[in-house]
């Protein structure tokens, strides 16, 4: 009969053995003082040099122009100019009367929306939300670590609320929101989730267009960071979700965000969000004092070089045949190295930029640690959790994108030996 590789089915002598050989492969990877990052989903320098060219795009030649008009070297086009409105409208499934340009981050846009809401509060908000006794956000986890940390910020309470294989559970959201007026929003990224690179299903969209909320002014903020971040060619469907508001007579209740940060630059790209018209000329009417307008020659040198959607597709395409491979490595390391062995689980997303594993119950710290030590950088456990707490210490979020194959590989195997030292001992230890 073939031996168990099920840690829980062997005797002590045999996880004593395991063990220690386990110890001197860890004690190798130390002795090599290697410096590797996998710690955020950044893309790889051959990711960024599949736009290098738009930087060509636009030059003095140009005219620099907009197709209402706009000089584009000039003051104005607070919320965008025309073309990049229709072009993010495409992408997202709106009308271009939707859709706000922002500068190079969503997450900037994210957080300036939040601190107006905290300031003014958001159409028809009785007053701001920051002169309320109690504000609370509920945080789908595990989670994206830069919302939560937008809420610490502004002293925003988070409720944390589990995330199931379609999306955060809403039994518990329903229940929620439906009591407590306090709850003025929920941040989401529905498609390909930070990390757990799950989808939101048509029900659960629908749920959260049309559930009751005690709160007349709550806010859906729809963070679409991963909607064209396909690894297959049978992507996720995510169903849209500011039609599902409008239907359910609900048209405020969401905002959407997204960039072209893992499109193009990271550091040059074109963030927009998408919201009803009254949303949008709300929020147009606040930005008018903020900013005099934002890069419109970087809206304009993207819209040139993406094009269209078939443009764009096919771009995202080169992305993912650089992706694909590293998500294949990791997973399939994974599976060889801890498949059978009842002490992780992970998930296989299509599409997004990261991989989520789950340890044993109190061993994620511990397998940072670890692998801190050997030299492997990793998101710091927690981190996927509101106020950096996973109450079960087992999270630990994979990103493979930044890293060579090598690089990747290497910290793939050094990350196996961990979770596999942590769990022993815990079995050894208890």
């Amino acid at each position: 009969m073939e031996e168990s590789t099920d840690f829980l089915n062997w005797d002590r002598t045999q996880l004593n053995k395991h063990y220690e050989a386990l110890k001197e492969k860890y004690a190798g990877y130390k002795h090599q003082a290697m410096k590797l990052d996998m710690s955020r989903g950044k893309p790889s320098p051959e990711q960024l040099e599949l736009s290098i060219s738009m930087l060509d795009i636009v030059t003095s030649r140009d005219r620099l122009t907009a197709m209402d008009g706009t000089d584009c070297l000039n003051y104005g086009g607070v919320d965008g100019i025309p073309e990049a409105k229709q072009w993010f409208a495409s992408m997202l499934g709106v009308r271009s009367n939707e859709i706000i340009i922002g500068g190079n981050s969503s997450l900037t846009m994210m957080h300036d929306t939040l601190s107006r809401a905290m300031l003014h509060g958001v159409r028809g908000s009785e007053q701001p939300w920051g002169k309320l006794p109690a504000v609370k956000f509920l945080c789908p986890s595990p989670g994206y670590d830069r919302h939560f940390a937008i809420c610490e910020l502004l002293n925003i309470e988070m409720i944390t609320v589990d995330m199931l294989q379609d999306g955060p559970d809403m039994d518990a959201v329903e229940q929620l929101v439906s009591q407590d007026d306090t709850i003025k929003g929920m941040w989401c990224v529905p498609k390909y989730s930070n990390p757990e690179g799950i989808t939101y299903s048509d029900e659960t969209v629908d749920r959260l267009a049309n559930m009751t909320t005690k709160a007349a002014d709550f806010r859906i903020f729809w963070d679409n960071a991963y909607a064209v971040h396909d690894l297959t060619d049978q992507p996720d469907h995510l169903k849209n979700m500011l039609d599902a508001c409008t239907d359910a007579g609900n048209a405020d209740r969401v905002f959407m965000f997204c960039s072209t940060s893992k499109v193009t630059f990271p550091g040059a790209g074109v963030a927009a969000m998408a919201a009803s018209v009254d949303n949008v000329n709300a929020i147009r009417k606040q930005l008018a004092v903020q900013t005099i307008g934002p890069d419109k020659i970087n809206q304009l040198r993207h819209v040139r070089f993406l094009q269209d959607l078939d443009h764009l597709r096919e771009h995202m395409k080169q992305h993912a045949a650089i992706l694909k491979p590293k998500f294949d490595l990791v997973l399939n390391k994974l599976e060889s190295e801890l498949g059978g062995n009842n002490i992780a689980a992970w998930n296989r997303p299509n599409g997004g930029y990261f991989i989520s594993l789950n340890t044993w119950d109190g061993c994620a710290k511990a397998v940072v640690q670890m692998a801190a030590e050997a030299g492997v950088t990793l998101t710091e456990a927690g981190a996927t959790f509101p106020y950096g707490n996973d109450p079960r210490d087992r999270n630990i979020r994979i990103a493979p994108s930044f890293p060579s194959l090598n690089e990747l590989e290497k910290s793939i195997e050094v990350l196996c030996i961990c979770i596999q030292l942590a769990s022993i001992n815990k079995i050894l230890t208890a």
